[in-house]
Formats: structure tokens, sequence, C-alpha cells
């Protein structure tokens, strides 16, 4: 099941530096400063060139920054639990043993090379052999055993009642990611799709098709997905909440799709009987999904099929393979050398059994006085976000009694699960293929999934493991999630100065909170149902905002002919700005509290005054490097700006921080107050 989803914003933050050459600052090198970039003219290098210089990227790494100095951290923490796992000689049938066996069959390149494409064959002949009047059976096997062609399907929360699921359909995700590598002819979207179709013709060699029969596969698998492609929403339309939410009956889903057997596909895929009704997200998508499933021929059909399949498969099947998709991956990311096979072993590891391994990570490395600080941090700056929900002048006062509402009931999950998932019921064999074992994995993953259909939504589930660093808003749920692993030094340290906490953490916790009001969060209420809880006259006022700081990222000229995508990022601009804003306001409160004037000699830090050291620090989790085609396929893909524009866009918008540097007209990066954009 592949269906596409309704997506958490995520702030995909950055981490700290460790080290610092002054023993009051926890998470600031000031050595890393640069003394030849002015700060209004480019804060972003001004406070990172130094970090960049001393970080060159290695060529496992298509861009390297903060972030990756924390999740290399936790990375190394889970690989030891693994490895002791595997040493303690775990009974089979344990969580421990299905651990380290996934992570041992994942090392075994020996074994994966000698296997070769056989794990797959036996399938892949399956499809060949289906008969032309059974094709039929074979789309509902394709749906049921790995992959979802032509379009996708299954539950989720409702986005018209959260505490229940809806069942949606869904438009197909593409092979390339995104519509305009195949619609558009210049030479960067060209070269990736000849690069794509090099990978397929090479996979489907290495799954024992000859030249001719692959480069038909090529052919075929290009005019299927070329034309999805046509359907597919872009980028802008797929921020679109209201457009998704086509609800239809199960009888105007036949007359729609009359194509499809309806009954048939819920009860042989999911098990489960014809829906009253669904959510159709991209009508179109799915409708040219729908006609091609009745207009290709047969051959092409299977063609697709087979892609499709060995695409899935070939992560988990001998180094041909894996090696493929790498070469690829260095046309698009620009990356040189591939991750070491630990790493990638590592990460198939915690996808099979995340919150196994994440319960074993916050034992030995969260301590609750992390969770007790971060929970009055986050009120903290849920009183600060009220104050400026309150204060603002372009919205009504009716309109603010909602938004006060829906902030007031955030729930917020902090560091791991109340309750952790049952694995027990998976089954790993050790005699078994690495890909047969990873196959049953997918297939206890789906079931988990359609097991929740007809029951209450489970409020308590998460989104993601507690050893991820990261962070994320789920407005169905209107919930805000910091899992254990961003909870730590040097991100957030309990003994670091307030300024690089509030400009460190508490900026990533109004991010999320922000998120609540973003263009999407905003379509939903204090109880994750989309409802418009907006004035007309209020909407107007913010949608004439929000498309100023689009207008100030559009402007941005990421590469050669390559601009920033301002109304893409729109959502992650907001919350960077409101984080920054909110988290100010909060650090402000607290020093306050302190009888201390932030931006007094006195209060001064390493020759900083804490109002510096919280934007030198919030530009300092940013700190990173990147290739050239990284940065285009971030720009075409990512809902999140470059780095470098979340620090010094953004803070074109904020005065404190002018006045804080002694940003002046004439300086770069100065605006005008009248030209800057205040949204919440």
């Amino acid at each position: 099941m592949n269906f596409k989803n309704i997506a958490m914003a995520c702030v995909a933050v950055a981490t700290l530096s460790s080290c610092s050459n002054s023993s009051a600052l926890k998470c600031i090198n000031t050595a890393y400063l640069s003394d030849s970039i002015a700060p209004g003219e480019d804060f972003y290098g001004y406070v990172n060139r130094g970090w960049q210089k001393a970080h060159p990227l290695t060529d496992e790494y298509s861009r390297f920054g903060q972030f990756n100095v924390l999740n290399d951290a936790a990375e190394q923490h889970v690989k030891d639990i693994v490895l002791s796992l595997a040493e303690s000689n775990p009974k089979e049938g344990t969580v421990a043993f299905k651990v380290s066996t996934v992570y041992s069959l994942a090392m075994d390149s020996v074994r994966r090379n000698e296997e070769g494409a056989k794990p797959i064959l036996a399938d892949l002949k399956k499809i060949e052999q289906f008969p032309a009047d059974k094709m039929e059976d074979l789309f509902m096997w394709m749906h049921k055993n790995y992959a979802s062609p032509f379009f996708g399907a299954g539950p989720m929360e409702d986005l018209n009642n959260s505490s229940e699921y809806a069942m949606y359909v869904s438009g197909v995700s593409l092979g390339m990611g995104d519509r305009d590598y195949y619609l558009l002819d210049d030479e960067a979207n060209t070269k990736v799709r000849n690069a794509y179709r090099t990978l397929i013709e090479t996979q489907m060699k290495n799954a024992g098709y000859n030249e001719a029969d692959a480069k038909r596969i090529v052919e075929n698998v290009l005019k299927v997905e070329t034309s999805l492609a046509e359907e597919t929403w872009t980028r802008e339309e797929s921020r679109d909440m209201g457009k998704m939410n086509n609800v239809r009956s199960a009888e105007e889903l036949a007359k729609m799709y009359p194509q499809v057997n309806w009954s048939r596909f819920f009860s042989e895929t999911m098990g489960i009987e014809l829906p009253k009704s669904v959510i159709v997200t991209e009508i179109n998508t799915v409708k040219r999904g729908v006609d091609l499933l009745s207009s290709l021929s047969e051959r092409e059909i299977k063609d697709y099929y087979l892609w499709e399949y060995v695409s899935n498969a070939s992560s988990m099947l001998s180094d041909a393979f894996t090696n493929a998709n790498f070469e690829y991956a260095k046309v698009t990311t620009g990356v040189k050398e591939q991750r070491p096979r630990w790493k990638r072993a590592l990460a198939a590891t915690e996808g099979a059994l995340g919150e196994a391994i994440g319960q074993l990570y916050v034992e030995k490395y969260f301590p609750e006085s992390s969770k007790k600080y971060m929970l009055e941090l986050v009120e903290n700056l849920r009183t600060s976000l009220g104050e400026h929900i309150q204060n603002l002048t372009w919205m009504s006062d009716s309109t603010k009694a909602n938004a006060l509402k829906k902030l007031a009931a955030f729930t917020v999950k902090i560091g791991y699960p109340d309750k952790w998932k049952d694995y027990s019921s998976m089954n790993i064999d050790p005699a078994k293929s690495y890909y047969e074992n990873m196959h049953e994995v997918a297939m206890w993953h789906q079931a988990d999934t359609y097991s929740k259909w007809g029951k209450p939504v489970d409020k308590t589930e998460w989104g993601m493991t507690p050893q991820t660093v990261n962070a994320y808003y789920n407005p169905m749920a209107n919930e805000i999630v910091f899992p254990a692993a961003i909870l730590q030094a040097p991100f957030f340290d309990p003994n670091a100065t307030d300024a690089e906490n509030y400009g460190g953490i508490g900026v990533v916790i109004g991010h999320e909170m922000t998120h609540g009001f973003d263009d999407q969060g905003r379509n939903f209420d204090e109880k994750g149902n989309m409802v418009n809880w907006w004035t007309d006259a209020d909407l107007q006022a913010f949608t004439e905002l929000t498309q100023k700081l689009v207008a100030q990222f559009d402007a941005v000229e990421v590469l050669p002919g390559l601009h920033a995508n301002g109304q893409y990022t729109l959502g992650e601009n907001i919350a960077d700005q409101g984080g920054l804003r909110v988290s100010y306001t909060a650090f402000l409160e607290s020093q306050k509290k302190k009888g201390i004037d932030v931006n007094s000699e006195s209060a001064k830090v390493a020759g900083f005054t804490p109002t510096q050291l919280f934007y030198i620090n919030f530009a300092n989790i940013w700190a990173g490097n990147i290739r050239d085609e990284e940065a285009r396929r971030l720009t075409i893909q990512d809902v999140h700006s470059l780095a470098e524009n979340r620090v010094n866009v953004t803070l074109r918008n904020i005065t404190p921080f002018f006045e804080a540097f002694g940003i002046k007209a004439g300086d770069k990066l100065y605006l005008a107050p009248e030209d800057q954009v205040i949204i919440w």
C-alpha cells in the first residue's frame, strides 16, 4: 500500500555543534563567526561560514549540516543498541531476535550477492504468466502484495471527523517523484529523466531480462508514468487542503471510475467491505490512472507492474541492484559515495521495528528531566503565541477567539509514546532471504494500517520514532510532537544559556505550533476537523499577507535560472517566521522575570547580548553545506526552503533582529517596516 497521505508538517530541523570556545556557551562556537561578512549583508554566512569551512562535504553526503551531526550521534547510539541485542543471543521470536536478525540479513552482502535476483524471480514470473483474461486478478494481487499501480487507497484520519478513519483514494506516486521531470525538456530535467531510463534498464537486466526486453520496459514505463504525470497535481496544488476533501459515496465512486470493481478491490486488497463513502483526494489524477488501467495493452500494463515490483524490491537485493540505485542518486543529488552498508542496514531495521528500538533508546539516552524541562518550555511558548494572536491587527475578535481555542487544545507529545507497538505477530525467519523477510515486514505494516478501519482513531499513536531527529505538527490530531533524539545536548541543553535554548529548541517549538495556523493548518479546528473558523475578511487578509511572503521567497534565485518556490514552501516559511517571533517573545518574558535586560552590556556573554545570541543560535542550527544537484532537487521537491533562505529571508521581517545587529537602510537584508510581512 502506497497511497498518498496528507503530510504532517515537519521542521526537518538541524542540530548544533557540540564544541564551544566559551565555557558559558554550550551550543555556539563563536570562532565560527565570520570577520569578513557583515550581519546585515548575509547573516547566514556571518554565523556559519566558519562552520562550513570546518565541515566540508564528504563523498557520502549530498548535503551535511548540523542536523546530520546529531543524526549521526543518534545513529551510532542505535547501532550500539542493535549490536548489543545480537550479542545477547536472543531467543527466537523475541523482539530482540527480530531486530538483530533483520540487521544481520541486511549486512550479509555475501548471501545477498549469491542470491542476486532469485528472491523475486517467482513473483516476476507470476506477473508475466497471468493470462490476458485475468488482468483484474493481477491488479488486485499487485495492490495486496507490494505496490499501488495506477492509484492508491487506504484508511487515514477523516478530514471531517478526526476521531474516525476515512477511506482515501489518491493519485499514484511517480517514480521520479515530481511531474516536472516527465514534462519539462530543459537540460536539468532531461538529465534526470535520462538517468531514470538508465536505472530502469539496468535494474531489469539485473532481474534477468535481456537488453531488448529491458529497453521495451523502459519505454512502456515512461509512457505510463508520463501520462500519469500529465494529470498529477503541481506542487502548488498539492497544498490546497480544500481541493483534497472530495467525499464521494460508494455509488458515486462507481460512477466516476466504472472500470474498477470497487467491492472486490476493497475486499481482496484490504479484507473489508465496500466503504459507504470515500475521500478522493485528486479526482483527475485517479481518473487518469483508472483510464490507463482499462486502455493500455496487456504488455504495457505488465511492464509497468514489473518495474513497480523490481523498483520496490531493489534495495533489498544484491549489490548490483543497490549500486544501480546509487548511480541514479548521484545524478539527482550529486552524492559521490554510497552510504556505508551498516547505515543502510540500520535504516532498514528501524523502518521494520522502529518503536522496539525506540523503547530501548529512550531507556538509555533520554532523561526524564529533559521531558519536564520541555513541557515547561512548551507552555511558555503557548502563552507567547496566545499573546501574538490577541495582538494581531489584521484579525477580527471572533476569529481570534477560535484561534485561541485551538491553541489551548494543542496536545503535546514529548520524547516517546505512552503505548508501544506490539511486534509479536511479525514473523522474521533467518532461513529466508533478506528480501523475503522485508516483504513480510511490509505486509505486517500494511495489515497494521488496514486493521485500523472501523475503529476509533488511536490518539496515542506517533508518526515518528523516538530516535528520529525531527519534530512535527499533525493537523488532524492538533498535536505537536518532539521525539527524544531532538531533545538532547547540544541542541537542547538545560545548562545552556536561555538565549541558546530559546533560539534553538524554542524556535522549533514555536515553528510546530505555528503550523497549526499556516496555509494548511488553518483549515482545521481545535479537534482536528476540517472546519472553516475564519471570517471571509480575515481569510482575505491572511491570504494577502501570505502572498507577500510568497513573493519574498520567489525572488530568490537558488541556482542560475532556478528560483525558490514561495507558494510550495509557504507553510514552512510561515512556521519559521512564527517560530522566531513566538520564541523571542517567550524569551523576553523569561528574562524579564529574572530581571535581565537582554540588550544590555552587563548581560553580554562572550561579547554578545542575549538577543544577539538568540538570533545567532537560530542561524547556527541551519549551518550546512549542500551540492548544487541536491539544492535543485530540494527546490523542486521539498516543502522546506533551503537553509540559507530559511535564515536570511525570514529575518528580513524581524525588526528586533535589525536592532540587535544595527542593520539599517542600505544593508542587503534590511527591509523597511512597511514592506515586512508579519503574520503570527
